[in-house]
């Protein structure tokens, strides 16, 4: 199951790109939420190979979720996949500078069932796709807006 949605941000691209690649950031919006975040690698800088585990509450029950920084492409775009122990999925990040202050960001998130109870899941997403897929773009160019208001405070 493929869920794909795209927004233009007011930033230039270097500053686009630093802003998906701060993890602290997402980290602590994790633990804002509820979610027990780790990273688990020894890399001193952002690179292939950034990895953590989460554990988090959904729908009464604790899961877990295993990320890794799968590609990194500066200032282009970056790719991270994710495995829990019924799906796996992969998320790709391509950013495009449209002009100097002007980046086309687009994000692809694939989803993949491991298990039997992971092709239920993948399956009730497909009957709600229409609701799923407006969350997902809702909450994308939500992340754009803050985006744009960070660089226009900054600048």
């Amino acid at each position: 199951m493929q869920f794909t949605s795209k927004e233009d941000i007011e930033a230039p691209i270097e500053r686009v790109f630093a802003d998906i690649i701060d993890v602290q950031r997402f980290e602590r919006a994790a633990l804002r939420r509820g979610a027990d975040v780790q990273r688990i690698d020894s890399l001193n800088a952002p690179g292939v190979g950034m990895s953590w585990r989460a554990k988090f509450r959904l729908r009464g029950r604790m899961r877990n979720l295993s990320l890794r920084l799968a590609d990194y492409d500066p200032p282009n775009g970056i790719a991270i996949e994710a495995e829990a122990a019924t799906l796996e999925g992969r998320m790709t990040v391509d950013l495009i500078a449209l002009s100097r202050a002007r980046t086309r960001l687009t994000v692809d998130l694939a989803l993949e069932p491991r298990t039997l109870a992971g092709r239920l899941i993948v399956q009730s997403l497909k009957l709600a796709r229409g609701n799923v897929s407006k969350r997902f773009r809702l909450r994308l160019a939500e992340f754009a807006r803050d985006l744009e208001d960070r660089y226009k405070r900054a600048s």
